[in-house]
């Protein structure tokens, strides 16, 4: 097989694995909200963060092994639409996580439009204050503000 196919294959193989054998919490109750959090607060949004996290913590060294329990407080803070010079619309969202240990964080995370796998489905990016151990968002998740 060609190298390509391989690495579809494997995408394919562990995309699959990962919605079938994660343990994934369902979407927040929408009651801790005061107004419609929208895409930002949708089911599919919010697993495939919780998911992300549990993967995450599982693999990265030295951060706490938690689970995200339940969203709080979803909120849009800024939508910014595609345009001719900027293709891809973004949705900037943030909301408090409830954490397996008691505690809650701060959680920023980015919703692109048509950039999930393969160009099809959204992407998500996401920042928990106090576990982006390598800074891949900037300190305190800033990127994702």
């Amino acid at each position: 097989m060609t190298r390509s196919i391989k690495l579809l294959l494997a995408s394919l193989i562990g995309l699959s694995s990962v919605s079938v054998g994660a343990p994934v919490a369902q979407a927040a109750d929408l009651s801790h909200y005061s107004g419609d959090p929208g895409v930002c607060g949708e089911a599919w949004v919010l697993n495939k963060i919780t998911s992300r996290f549990a993967y995450q913590v599982r693999h990265v060294p030295h951060l706490p092994n938690v689970q995200i329990t339940d969203f709080r407080r979803i909120n849009e803070r800024r939508y910014l639409p595609a345009e001719e010079e900027w293709p891809i619309g973004r949705r900037y969202c943030n909301a408090k996580v409830a954490l397996s240990d008691g505690r809650e964080r701060t959680i920023w995370y980015l919703i692109e439009e048509g950039q999930g796998f393969a160009g099809i489905g959204d992407n998500v990016e996401f920042c928990v204050s106090g576990f982006d151990r390598w800074m891949v968002y900037n300190g305190a998740c800033r990127v994702l503000r």
